[in-house]
């Protein structure tokens, strides 16, 4: 049970918002996301320079479409038989972590490591 609370607790707890830089710039994205693996336990996704994602997640599916609107990472994706519409979100990352943050910056936030 302790190993449990450690985990969940762990996976709560974000980078130290200090230690990551906002992206603003499509380009800047790319060259720091682009094609390479964002992960976290039992995720695996990536955002291709194309407008794709791919990945799975728990052993299913994903897929989407993105694009880069007004300084914000705009997605849409599916996840097996679960879809979710368009969302703008900031990004935010310090080489190792990438932070989406939903809703233009103001709603929930998901930390993925690029592998």
């Amino acid at each position: 049970m302790l190993r449990l609370s450690a985990l969940l607790l762990a996976l709560a707890l974000p980078a130290a918002a200090q230690d990551l830089a906002r992206v603003t710039d499509r380009q800047a994205f790319l060259s720091r996301v682009g094609g390479q693996d964002l992960s976290r336990m039992g995720i695996t996704v990536q955002v291709r320079p194309d407008g794709s994602i791919t990945g799975s997640a728990f052993g299913a599916p994903v897929t989407g479409s993105w694009e880069w609107t007004e300084g914000f990472f705009c997605r849409q994706m599916s996840w097996g038989p679960r879809e979710w519409e368009r969302n703008c979100q900031a990004v935010y990352t310090d080489g190792a972590t990438v932070r989406f943050v939903a809703d233009r910056g103001e709603g929930d936030t998901a930390d993925l490591t690029l592998e």
